[in-house]
């Protein structure tokens, strides 16, 4: 995993994470590794992992298992699409909009653009 100077490396292992649990890398259910094995994995203190992992569990996307581990919580992939969604229309959408106003991209283009989106959609 190659970090990004954007955000802070625990958001982007957290972010990392949802994203496998969205993909179905990591189920319901299932075990995550653990905050050594993590660590290790990503080359990152594993202080840096704890806090990621207590940031997770504070949003309800995993669950402690006291002595046997952290493991994804019943509904994470709900919880993630729907903080996701969130952001994207407090942050993204916002920003996508003042880059679409200062480029001066045309309202065709973007309908072209949702359009392909649409087409990806139903394939």
């Amino acid at each position: 995993m190659e970090f990004k100077s954007s955000k802070g490396i625990f958001q982007q292992i957290a972010d990392n994470l949802c994203d496998r649990i969205l993909s179905s890398e990591f189920k319901v259910g299932e075990k995550v590794p653990s905050v050594r094995e993590q660590a290790a994995n990503l080359g990152v203190n594993h202080n840096t992992i704890m806090r990621t992992y207590l940031e997770l569990q504070r949003e309800g996307i995993i669950a402690n298992k006291r002595g046997i581990g952290y493991f994804v919580a019943e509904n994470a992939p709900d919880k993630i699409v729907e903080m996701r969604r969130q952001e994207f229309f407090e942050q993204v959408l916002p920003e996508f909009t003042h880059q679409v106003e200062m480029l001066k991209i045309s309202k065709s283009d973007v309908v072209t653009l949702i359009t392909k989106l649409e087409e990806n959609e139903n394939q």
